[in-house]
Formats: C-alpha cells, sequence, structure tokens
C-alpha cells in the first residue's frame, strides 16, 4: 500500500531531513540577485544553472564530476545576469538539476527509484517521469543513470522539503510582490539545451526557442516581440518546438491576472564546449545581445500586459 504524506514525513526521520538541509548549510540553495530597488515588472528565473555538487550527492551518484553535469544549464544565470543591472531581479539555483528539479511537479516521482512506494498522491505517469526527469531525477543527459540502485523515499521527500518548496515559495513571493507594485508581473524562465537540438523535417538548428505553452502562459505580444527582438539579431529562433515551457511556465502564467511567464532556450553551442564545460569565444557577445535583448524586451508598452481580452483559463 502506497505511504501518505504523513507516513512519508515520518518514515523519512528527522535525521534525513536534516542531511539534506546540510547539503547547503554552507552554500545556499538558491539566491536573489538584485539591485538596491526593482525599477520594471520582469522578474528572471534560472532554475537548472546550478553549479554546487554537495559531496553528499556526489558519494551516492555512480557517474562522475563530469557526466554528472550533462543536464546542467551551464552558465545561464550569468548570460541573462545583466538584467540585474536594468532593474529586474534574478533568482538563481545553486543547487544541481541533477539534484533536483523544481521545473516539475513537487511530486513527480519515478517509483522504480526508490526503496519505497511513493505516496499515492504522487504523479507517476508523466511523461517526464517516463523519460527519467522528474523531481528527483533517475538519468542527466543523453539516458545517463545517475544511481546506481534505489534510493531511499526519504531522500526524495528531504529535497523536496529543504530545497524544492523553498525555491518556489521565494519565486512565488517575486511575483507576488511585482505584481502587487506594478499592476502586472512578466517572468522570464531562462534555460539551455543541447546544441544537437534539431526542429522539423528541415533539421533547423535553432539558436533560441520560445515557450509559451503554446499561447497559454503569455500575452501574445511579449511571445512575438521576443522572437522579433532576436531575429532582428540574427539568430534563428524556433517557437514551442520542441520545448513550449515547463511546470514553471505552465504553472506561473497566468495571462488573464496578468502574469506572464515566457521560457527561452539558449542553445549552447553558441557559447560553450559542451564537452569541457568551458565557456566559448562568443560568451562575452551573447551576453552582451542578451542584456540588449532583455532592455528592449522591458520596454514594452504596459497595456500590452493588462488591457487584455477576458479568456478562460
Amino acid at each position: 500500500m502506497a505511504l501518505s504524506y504523513h507516513d512519508a514525513l515520518v518514515f523519512s526521520g528527522s535525521l534525513k531531513l536534516k542531511t539534506a538541509a546540510e547539503d547547503f548549510s554552507v552554500f545556499p540553495p538558491f539566491e536573489i540577485r538584485s539591485g538596491a530597488e526593482q525599477r520594471v515588472p520582469f522578474l528572471f528565473n534560472s532554475p537548472h544553472s546550478g553549479r554546487y555538487y554537495p559531496e553528499r550527492f556526489l558519494a551516492m551518484a555512480r557517474l562522475d564530476r563530469n557526466a554528472i553535469r550533462r543536464s546542467e544549464d551551464c552558465y545561464v544565470d550569468e548570460l541573462f545576469g545583466g538584467a540585474v543591472a536594468l532593474g529586474a531581479p534574478l533568482l538563481a539555483a545553486n543547487f544541481p538539476r541533477a539534484y533536483l528539479d523544481v521545473n516539475r511537479e513537487p511530486w513527480e516521482l519515478d517509483p522504480r527509484m526508490f526503496a519505497e512506494p511513493v505516496p499515492s498522491f504522487c504523479n507517476i505517469r508523466s511523461a517526464r517521469v517516463a523519460g527519467g526527469l522528474g523531481t528527483v531525477p533517475k538519468l542527466v543527459g543523453e539516458g545517463l543513470d545517475i544511481y546506481s540502485g534505489r534510493l531511499p523515499l526519504a531522500e526524495a521527500v528531504a529535497r523536496i522539503e529543504a530545497v524544492y518548496k523553498p525555491y518556489h515559495e521565494t519565486l512565488k513571493r517575486l511575483l507576488t510582490r511585482t505584481h502587487a507594485r506594478f499592476g502586472f508581473a512578466v517572468l522570464i524562465d531562462c534555460h539551455s539545451m543541447p546544441a544537437s537540438i534539431r526542429v522539423g523535417d528541415s533539421g533547423l538548428r535553432p539558436d533560441f526557442i520560445i515557450g509559451d505553452r503554446f499561447g497559454i502562459s503569455a500575452t501574445a505580444a511579449l511571445t512575438e516581440t521576443a522572437i522579433g527582438l532576436l531575429t532582428a539579431m540574427g539568430y534563428t529562433v524556433a517557437h514551442n518546438k520542441p520545448y513550449a515551457g515547463g511546470f514553471i511556465t505552465e504553472h506561473y502564467g497566468r495571462p488573464a491576472r496578468h502574469l506572464h511567464a515566457l521560457q527561452i532556450e539558449v542553445n549552447r553551442g553558441l557559447y560553450m564546449n559542451e564537452r569541457t564545460f568551458e565557456r566559448a569565444v562568443g560568451f562575452d557577445a551573447l551576453a552582451d545581445d542578451l542584456t540588449r535583448f532583455s532592455a528592449d524586451l522591458m520596454s514594452m508598452p504596459d497595456h500590452h500586459f493588462v488591457d487584455l481580452p477576458l479568456a478562460a483559463e
């Protein structure tokens, strides 16, 4: 019989919960980068660029320190870091995606990963779980198993309680505060994708993919402006394929409530060596372009975000 939420917490025990918290007792699991004052109704989020791998986690993994980084959105927080000087906060994860993925539902767990039954409320049948990329991922990169055996269920519970929930509480607080101050809020969710990604039968290699959950998470004006700005800079841009946006875009994007969320995927081939994880020669130029892109996006007139026709969500 599956465990209840209460059973999962009791089973985990205080020692296990403390252990997960101790993974980031010296280095914080995430941070808000901001100026003295937020000057724009935009918030940037980099949930997959964390580069701090706790020793306890590495000891659990069967992969070496390089292989385990293959799902990392390397340096994306730095690429979009120019937004901070423009007056927008940036929420950046320090924990790695291989450890915990906050771009998933809180309990999107693969029961095959754990020694005990998962709670009955868990989403165990999503496409992301099937692909090994749940809240506590099973795989990194192109199908590399992170662990050699099953984990205690307590390990997943602890990571969700100690890191996942505080991260989303912080993101929600930032969005609520932005909305209260400006009357609307725009979340730019920043990611990267492998250079091998191709789109459609043409085999197009996009430099960027803009995702708006097929028009559900943001006003069309925001999507069109983002695509237009990047295209004008000479970049190849795809829309919603193959990435339309994950849990964060879907969960926080509510245009009818004047909350807009847009996902941006950057091709890693533009700025880094995917084998060595070193920055490429074009890194600084791309960062400059993204700062200019952010500034132009922030200059959109307010009416694009608040004067919207009523629609069902």
